[in-house]
């Protein structure tokens, strides 16, 4: 299915994909959404950039293998129940930090770090595979 159409259209919807798939990473435990779900979109989307434009394309977009992103992320969900551990709490209770950017304060908090860690091992893991996927099927 490498239509005109598609390829053209693939980068773009790609790129809005990606997107949204960081909007709800980063809504997540306030709303629904999440590490999860982000990743899942975000891994969709490289599908579809996968199969307009080949695996070789995707390859060169995503700068690394898969698998070392899952492994990326795997290091960042366990660093946030690490953290805890060293604040004196249970493992993987949440922390909350709130510093001041240009006047602003920010809440951030070893939660948005463990759901960083879950979005990119869903995107890994699934990309991977797609890619995988995608490869055996051109032999």
């Amino acid at each position: 299915m490498r239509t005109l159409i598609f390829r053209s259209i693939a980068p773009f919807l790609t790129s809005l994909m990606v997107l949204f798939s960081i909007f709800v990473l980063l809504r997540g435990h306030n709303e629904p959404g999440g590490g999860f779900i982000g990743g899942l979109i975000a891994a969709s989307a490289l599908a579809i950039y996968g199969i307009a434009c080949g695996v070789a394309a995707v390859r060169r977009a995503i700068h690394f293998h898969p698998m070392a992103i899952s492994a990326v992320g795997l290091f960042m969900a366990a660093l946030a129940g690490v953290l805890s551990v060293f604040a004196g709490v249970p493992y993987m209770t949440g922390l909350w930090i709130y510093p001041s950017l240009f006047g602003v304060e920010l809440a951030l908090s070893s939660v948005l770090v463990f759901d960083v860690g879950v979005y990119l091992v869903v995107v890994g893991a699934i990309s991977s595979i797609a890619l995988g996927l995608e490869e055996g099927d051109r032999d």
